[in-house]
């Protein structure tokens, strides 16, 4: 860890919603404690800040890491996870998302959602009482892009001035990683077919924070411009769960969107290849990339127990 981010910061009663929300130094203080607690984890040391306390899972969306990690973490942190699909709970049904928040709020000491739109993100944090982590919006994963720059830190030992590649699907990884690199000082840039391009809104933002701290925004059609000197390559699956009908349509307009062997050719010798899981070999990715030398994929999915666990014990 740099002098510079030894700080002690309180972001207790916080919510985590998005990068947006959050300062670079607050991003990083929150990767130098995922860091820390992967090292007392592998160490055997026993850290249970969140002795006692519960958070709430929602999950509108299904999930592997997400589920996993959430309730590994805070069952590590010296708490205890409630997983609330939603078929247990009346939210948006029988109840508002309001009215779901006040009663939630008192009996947790904080609330995890996963779920669609991300206007119940919002809704959820503006009636509860206790902070609430966006586990994944239609707009935005800010958990899945702040254990992707702790895995960038981990494999490169810094971020500021290192190229990301993203190729593929204009999503919410996308636009979490894009305000990531804007505010952490990386270069970032996205290739996508045309109608498949991060939404303007979010792209504006991440825009005017890389004038800021010092990062680049890059949008692009072709792969190769992208993947050109990248350290990092990047893709996720072309239809996200709720897309499953797209898939075909998807799968034409995707066509020369593969990160394959021939395109990391434009990437440096030394580039590290990630996904955010669950991939499709041979559709966005192939076989050869995703199981070569260069993946970090499975080091990637484990660092969101660890990155889960920093947000976790600096709000809760």
């Amino acid at each position: 860890m740099g002098n510079e981010t030894q700080m002690e910061l309180d972001l207790r009663g916080r919510d985590f919603l998005a990068m947006a929300d959050y300062a670079p130094e607050e991003i990083r203080y929150l990767i130098d404690q995922a860091i820390e607690l992967k090292r007392k984890q592998k160490a055997g040391e026993v850290y249970q800040p969140l002795k006692g306390k519960t958070l709430g899972m929602i999950f509108e969306k299904s999930s592997t890491r997400t589920r996993v990690s959430f309730e590994v973490g805070i069952y590590q942190l010296g708490g205890q996870g409630l997983f609330l699909s939603k078929n247990d709970i009346q939210m948006g049904r029988g109840e508002t998302i309001w009215d779901t928040a006040q009663v939630m709020s008192r009996y947790l000491d904080g609330i995890m959602i996963r779920t669609f739109a991300h206007r119940n993100v919002i809704e959820l944090a503006r009636g509860a009482t206790v902070p609430v982590i966006n586990g994944l919006s239609d707009q935005s994963h800010p958990c899945q892009a702040l254990a992707d720059y702790q895995t960038i830190l981990e494999k490169k030992g810094k971020l500021a001035g290192l190229k990301i590649a993203y190729i593929g699907d204009g999503n919410n990884v996308a636009h979490s990683l894009m305000m990531g690199a804007a505010k952490l000082g990386l270069h970032i840039a996205v290739a996508t077919p045309e109608g498949y391009e991060p939404n303007p809104v979010e792209t504006k933002m991440a825009r005017d924070n890389a004038a800021k701290y010092g990062g680049q925004v890059t949008i692009c059609r072709d792969p190769r411009e992208a993947a050109e000197d990248a350290d990092v390559v990047y893709t996720d699956v072309w239809a996200s769960m709720g897309q499953e009908a797209e898939q075909r349509e998807r799968e034409v307009a995707f066509k020369g969107y593969q990160v394959n062997e021939a395109l990391m050719k434009h990437a440096k010798p030394d580039y590290v290849f990630m996904h955010c899981l669950p991939a499709h070999r041979g559709e966005e990715v192939s076989e050869g990339v995703m199981d070569g030398e260069h993946s970090i994929v499975f080091d990637q999915a484990e660092n969101r127990l660890h990155a889960q666990k920093a947000i976790m014990a600096a709000t809760m």
